[in-house]
C-alpha cells in the first residue's frame, strides 16, 4: 500500500494539471488552417484564427509543416519549439557540455542504461541522453507538449543529419502523469523538476515560464512539493537510480544523495540502488 503522504501528493499534482492554461490552437496563415482544425480536433483544444485570442493564455500556432508554443501574455515572450536538429542543440551535444549527465545516469564504456525520463518538458536532456546512446521513454503530463515531442521525433526520423535519425530511433514518448508509470527494473529514472532560481539566459526563463504554465504552477509556488511526489514514486520504483537535477545551493530532494555532480550552475545528486 502506498503511504498516505504519497497519495496526496499524488493527488495535488492531478489537481495541479487539471488547472493548466488555457489553450487555443492557431492557424500560422491561412494556409495551415486546415491542419490546425485537425490539431485542434486530435487534442480536443478549441481552434481559433486570431493569433492573439484573448480567451487563451498559451497559443499553439500550426504552420504548414511545423507547430509551437506562444505565452500570449504581456510582454509578449518569443516562440517555444521542440526541434531535436535546432543549431543550439547540436552545439551543445558538440560542445561537451553534458558529460555530467552521462555521468550521473551511468553511461560508460560498456554500459548505455534505459532511462525514464519523468519530466520530459521540450526533451532537450532526453535528446542528449538519446544521442548518447541510451534508450529514453519520455513522460510528459501536458497532451500538447507530448504531441510536440512526438513531432519533433518524427522530424527527427527523417533529419539531415544521421545522428539525429539515429537518436529518434531510440526515443518514445507517453503521454502520461509519471506516477502512474511503472518504472521497469533496471532502468534510471531522472527527475528535472522545475525550479526558477537557476536559470538565467532570457530564453531559458521564457521556456519556464511557459513550462510552469502548461502544468498549472505558473506562480512556482508547488513546485517543490509536486518534485517531493515525483521523488517518492521514483523510490518506490525498481530504478537501478535516480538522478534529479538541481540547483547547486538547492536541498537535495531526496535526503543526502548517494553521490553529486556539480556544474557550474546545476549539480546532479544520483541516488544508487
Amino acid at each position: 500500500m502506498m503511504p498516505i503522504k504519497w497519495l496526496e501528493k499524488h493527488s495535488m499534482i492531478k489537481d495541479r494539471a487539471t488547472s493548466a492554461s488555457t489553450i487555443s490552437v492557431v492557424p500560422a496563415m491561412g494556409a495551415s488552417r486546415h491542419r490546425a482544425q485537425q490539431i485542434a480536433t486530435e487534442l480536443n483544444y478549441p481552434f481559433s484564427v486570431d493569433l492573439s485570442d484573448p480567451n487563451a493564455v498559451i497559443l499553439l500556432v500550426v504552420d504548414v509543416n511545423d507547430a509551437w508554443l506562444q505565452l500570449n501574455v504581456e510582454p509578449r515572450p518569443g516562440p517555444v519549439a521542440v526541434n531535436f536538429d535546432a543549431p543550439a542543440l547540436q552545439f551543445r551535444r558538440r560542445s561537451g557540455h553534458n558529460e555530467l549527465l552521462g555521468r550521473a545516469v551511468g553511461i560508460k564504456q560498456g554500459n548505455l542504461p534505459h532511462v525514464l525520463d519523468a519530466t520530459a518538458g521540450l526533451g532537450r536532456d532526453a535528446y542528449v541522453l538519446a544521442d548518447s546512446g541510451c534508450h529514453v521513454r519520455l513522460i510528459e503530463r501536458s497532451p500538447v507538449l507530448a504531441w510536440l515531442l512526438r513531432q519533433a521525433i518524427e522530424k527527427a526520423s527523417i533529419s539531415a543529419i544521421p545522428a539525429v535519425r539515429e537518436a529518434a530511433q531510440r526515443m518514445a514518448v507517453t503521454a502520461a502523469d509519471s506516477t502512474g508509470q511503472v518504472v521497469q527494473a533496471g532502468e534510471v529514472v531522472y527527475l528535472d523538476p522545475m525550479f526558477p532560481d537557476r536559470r538565467q539566459k532570457a530564453a531559458a526563463k521564457k521556456d519556464l515560464t511557459l513550462l510552469q504554465h502548461l502544468h498549472g504552477s505558473a506562480d512556482g509556488s508547488t513546485v517543490d512539493d509536486e518534485a517531493g511526489a515525483l521523488f517518492d514514486w521514483a523510490i518506490s520504483q525498481q530504478a537501478s537510480r535516480i538522478v534529479v537535477k538541481r540547483g547547486l545551493k538547492d536541498v537535495p530532494l531526496g535526503g543526502k544523495p548517494t553521490f553529486s555532480l556539480k556544474g557550474k550552475a546545476i549539480r546532479f545528486d544520483v541516488y544508487a540502488r
